[in-house]
């Protein structure tokens, strides 16, 4: 497996990385048979260590957890104790779905836009209907079956999530409901 290990504005010691690749490796040993790779990277804002890792499974799924705390490890193992529970969580799912799937997940290339919020003055009339563009990026937007769609959103902690609907041609959102239940859009 590969590890990324980088740190925002702060050094990265080798004992760091060591312990980083020791304890993530065994969590992700557990429960994933096959992980590509994984990202963690450490910040600091004013007092607090934050850790942000992202794991990369074979069968295109990715898991992510985010820690903070007052020192830079132990941001690091809630960061492990969060990415623990996620992947016990789905474990019987994971290795269900990867043996169900023979290749890995397919990848539809798009753009993403970040539009500019008008959030100064909400009473005030806009100049045009036309929203600014702030940014531009590419994104992937993966071939899923639904329930492979609702566990992806779940393990990325993401509140919605496009993607293709494996046993139809189109596109189809899944998203957290204020209910906590899942709505399902299925054009």
């Amino acid at each position: 497996m590969r590890y990324q290990i980088t740190g925002k504005h702060i050094d990265i010691g080798n004992a760091l990385q060591q312990h980083v690749k020791d304890e993530l490796g065994s969590i992700i040993a557990k429960y994933a048979e096959r992980p590509t790779d994984a990202q963690v990277i450490f910040s600091r804002n004013a007092s607090e260590f934050a850790c942000e890792t992202i794991v990369h499974l074979s069968t295109g799924l990715t898991a992510q957890a985010r820690a903070h705390a007052h020192e830079i490890y132990a941001a690091f193992e809630q960061c492990c104790e969060k990415m623990d529970k996620q992947l016990r969580r789905y474990k019987r799912r994971l290795k269900d779905h990867h043996r169900d799937r023979t290749e890995p997940v397919e990848h539809l290339g798009a753009s993403t836009y970040i539009l500019a919020s008008d959030s100064k003055e909400p009473e005030s009339e806009p100049e045009s209907l036309q929203p600014v563009i702030v940014a531009e990026m590419e994104t992937k937007i993966p071939s899923l079956s639904v329930g492979e769609a609702v566990m992806q959103m779940e393990l990325a902690g993401a509140p919605v999530l496009v993607f293709r609907n494996e046993g139809k041609a189109g596109l189809n959102v899944v998203y957290r409901r204020d209910d906590g239940n899942i709505g399902w859009i299925d054009p």
